[in-house]
């Protein structure tokens, strides 16, 4: 094209792809104003036009409204500065498409019902400072109003999820996820007895270091035993629950005993609930962390284990103990004398003739213990 000469709407048409209806549109916004007209009243552009309608095609591709493609063609803005402005604008677009992906995901593999949907949409909606306000409510819950010292600081900084300013699909399913099971009142009951439990095993008051949680025991004395593929009701196992119990015993400064067993059993209950460990996972995907090693396996091996070893039986069979060297004199049998009535309790048994053991009386199980 001559830089000076004049050309028609079809010749644009066919220099720039638009069509003669867009160019004619954007003459008559004033956004490529005609330099001249024929005789006959026919519009003329010089070559500016060319490179003006190559900026509004591209502009206008990338989303940029028809007033602000206006004001960078009159200098009124810079380009930079819109670029910037509507990359910002396509960020939270981003966003918005990525929270209404996550909740249809979820609803879709869920089956979720109407209203289990709009608290999915409601809670991926929230705001920063809303996420904010919602956690802190779910760990003033479980932590406040405890006197445990600076730990629990901490151990609320940790629980804490951060969601990027960009967060991938999976972080917005994780947080859309967390934030119910956050909401869910039986597990906020259970993190609530989790804290007022590790509350219990503090330290003195002034103490500088917060006491670490006994069932963290468990996976380190457990773990080699697992990876060797020991089973727990063998007697390869007796040196690691003999291990576990003395650490714990000299961590919460108490005896080991019986009631030191039930304690742990119970501690081992609330530690292992599938929940907690679906909230440090959630946790780490929303904060980018690497996943955490499950605990469960460590937890379920040294339960089995311990049920069937009472403190009495260690203790009665022990070097120079009653029955050292007297198999047969031994007494019941790991397995009759402990049985487990629920997640968190024993029950003491007596061996009976027949075929079922029979529980013993208040009366004759504490006899027999003193």
């Amino acid at each position: 094209m001559d830089g000076d000469a004049l050309y028609s709407i079809g010749d644009l048409a066919r220099r720039t792809g638009l069509t003669v209806k867009a160019i004619r549109f954007y003459s008559d916004c004033g956004i490529v104003p005609p330099t001249d007209r024929s005789p006959s009243g026919h519009r003329r552009y010089g070559i500016d036009a060319v490179a003006r309608l190559d900026l509004v095609r591209t502009l206008r591709d990338l989303g940029v409204d028809l007033p602000t493609v206006r004001r960078v063609l009159d200098r009124e803005v810079s380009l930079p500065e819109v670029a910037a402005a509507h990359a910002a604008a396509l960020s939270a677009q981003i966003r918005t498409l990525r929270l209404r992906r996550a909740v249809l995901t979820a609803v879709a593999e869920r089956g979720s019902t109407p209203e289990e949907m709009s608290l999915m949409h409601k809670l991926a909606k929230l705001s920063e400072d809303e996420r904010h306000r919602l956690i802190q409510d779910f760990l003033s819950g479980a932590f406040g109003g405890l006197d445990a010292g600076p730990g629990f600081t901490g151990i609320m900084r940790s629980m804490t999820p951060d969601l990027p300013d960009s967060p991938t699909t999976e972080q917005v399913e994780a947080w859309v996820e967390l934030a119910e099971l956050s909401q869910d009142p039986d597990f906020r009951a259970l993190m609530r007895r989790t804290a007022e439990q590790h509350a219990a095993e503090r330290l003195p008051r002034g103490a500088a270091v917060p006491r670490r949680d006994t069932v963290s025991i468990v996976p380190e004395e457990v773990g080699p035993a697992l990876a060797a593929g020991v089973d727990p009701l063998s007697p390869e196992a007796d040196p690691i629950v003999t291990a576990v119990t003395a650490r714990c015993a000299d961590l919460v400064g108490r005896p080991d005993d019986d009631d030191l067993r039930h304690w742990l059993l119970t501690r081992l209950e609330t530690a292992g609930d599938p929940r907690r460990e679906r909230y440090s996972r959630l946790l780490a995907v929303i904060n980018g962390w690497p996943a955490p090693e499950s605990p469960a396996p460590a937890f379920d091996w040294f339960a089995r284990a311990l049920r069937a070893r009472p403190a009495a039986d260690r203790e009665r069979n022990a070097p120079g103990g009653p029955h050292d060297g007297h198999p047969d004199q031994a007494g019941p049998t790991p397995e009759t004398w402990y049985r487990s009535t629920s997640a968190s309790r024993i029950a003491t048994v007596r061996p009976s003739s027949g075929p079922e053991p029979r529980k013993a009386s208040r009366a004759s199980s504490d006899s027999h213990r003193s």
